[in-house]
């Protein structure tokens, strides 16, 4: 017997949680489908050896303390009904962006990253200021029309100084954009607001905290959620979609599909992958060790919490050249119990994010892979040890992923972590009644995708049943 739903939502990421939740508030028959056997997508958690991971989450980005109104945390939250308290979030010690000869500092107040750029940008200060107050009205949802407007073309009014546009930009694109040094305006201005006007916190417990508030919360509303019940194909005729047949064979049926799976996969699902391109997918993609320690980061001489390293007087972020496996001149360093906590991580630990290149990855056998993983863990935390600590002579156990495990459990094609380059911010598809959330709609980051998972539920599977 075929299965009828009000509205599919495939992937039980962040945003597919969130569209569901929204709908299930309204008593929709709404089912969330993911082919593998945890949720959270692109952020989630695993355990290895005893020890449990998080993938994806160095932060809890748009913190605002509790009671704040207006602002995204506080709005999804309340539109979800999740109390504030039940995240637990601790607040970030202190992040910085480290340039050749140059560090700009902030946490979650605002006026920490102000002096800062007075101090060691003074002839650019008015012009800071007067992007700050420009920007401050940009709605957090956009759906603008018309070829992007790029950040840096943008900028050049405002910041005369390239070494702070450089600094200023390199935080945002490693956690947001999904175009080679640059991203586009819209998302430039949300990623700024995200990041330095209101800051990092961390879930004690980590990503699995938030993951089970909104599963739990789905599942207290009735909302049905299948594991390991991949989306072979949408189904779909001239009035537009029909539902979906899994990897089973199984044929379930609804009039509205909402996909988290990215723009050209979700298409390719469809069999109308002539709208969409392969330069759609997207080209960038990363590696991350997660290295134990025998102490804490702050016990070896280290407080920050993220820090963004570029070694080029000019920011890299890119996909390495060809024959290049990763590119060692920028990455990430977060050290997750620099955070202020209730529950301290078990161990002390360092994560180091690094661009890389899937094809070179995804060319290797498992000899050459295994050792490649190895070779480079090695040297890259030889790069990255002067804006940190040296973490080998400290390391008691590493784990890892590279493009290759992010294809495997997302199904990005290309282990495109932003996906395409080419957003889709209305959400919407050449078929109608089927529609995006997520990372391809245009919002990154957890509460960007929760954002986008209740305003894709808002605007279209609810609206139009009404």
């Amino acid at each position: 017997m075929t299965e009828k739903y009000d509205t599919i939502v495939i992937g039980a990421g962040m945003s597919g949680l969130a569209a569901g939740i929204r709908l299930a508030q309204f008593d929709q028959r709404v089912i969330v489908l993911d082919r593998h056997y945890l949720w959270g997508g692109l952020n989630s958690f695993y355990k290895q050896k005893g020890r449990r991971f998080d993938v994806g989450l160095h932060a809890l980005t748009n913190f605002v303390p509790k009671g704040t109104k207006g602002r995204p945390l506080t709005r999804i939250l309340r539109q979800l009904r999740i109390p504030y308290d039940a995240l637990e979030l601790g607040e970030q010690s202190g992040s910085r962006v480290d340039f050749p000869g140059v560090s700009l500092r902030w946490n979650n107040d605002f006026e920490l990253l102000r002096s800062e750029v007075a101090e060691k940008f003074p002839g650019d200060i008015d012009g800071f200021d007067r992007l700050v107050r420009d920007i401050a009205g940009y709605p957090d949802l956009s759906d603008e029309s018309g070829p992007p407007r790029m950040a840096r073309a943008e900028l050049a009014p405002y910041l005369r100084d390239q070494t702070l546009v450089e600094m200023l930009l390199l935080p945002l694109l490693y956690y947001g954009s999904p175009t080679p040094d640059d991203v586009e305006w819209s998302s430039f201005i949300i990623l700024f607001k995200s990041l330095y006007e209101e800051g990092f916190a961390r879930p004690d417990g980590g990503v699995r905290r938030v993951l089970d508030l909104l599963r739990n919360r789905y599942k207290e509303l009735g909302g049905e959620l299948r594991m390991r019940a991949g989306v072979q194909r949408i189904l779909h005729g001239p009035d537009g979609v029909r539902g979906v047949v899994l990897d089973d064979g199984t044929e379930l049926l609804a009039d509205v599909v909402i996909s988290s799976a990215g723009f050209v996969e979700t298409m390719r699902l469809t069999e109308e992958a002539g709208t969409t391109q392969e330069a759609d997918i997207g080209p960038l993609s990363f590696v991350e060790y997660l290295t134990v320690l025998d102490q804490r980061p702050r016990d070896l001489g280290h407080d920050d919490t993220i820090v963004f390293f570029n070694t080029e007087d000019r920011l890299v972020y890119g996909p390495p050249e060809p024959g290049q496996l990763v590119d060692l001149r920028s990455g990430v360093i977060c050290c997750p119990d620099n955070y202020a906590s209730k529950e301290p991580l078990p161990e002390g630990m360092l994560r180091l994010t690094l661009l890389a290149r899937h094809d070179e990855w995804t060319s290797l056998n498992e000899e050459a892979y295994t050792s490649a993983k190895d070779r480079i863990w090695g040297e890259a935390h030889g790069i990255a040890a002067p804006f940190a600590f040296d973490v080998r002579p400290h390391s008691v156990y590493v784990d890892g992923f590279t493009p290759r495990t992010i294809e495997k459990f997302t199904g990005h094609l290309g282990g495109a972590v932003y996906g395409s380059t080419r957003k889709q911010r209305s959400g919407r598809t050449a078929v109608d009644g089927l529609f995006l959330c997520g990372t391809d709609q245009g919002y990154l980051g957890i509460v960007g995708a929760m954002l986008s998972g209740i305003a894709m539920a808002n605007q279209h599977a609810l609206a139009s049943a009404t």
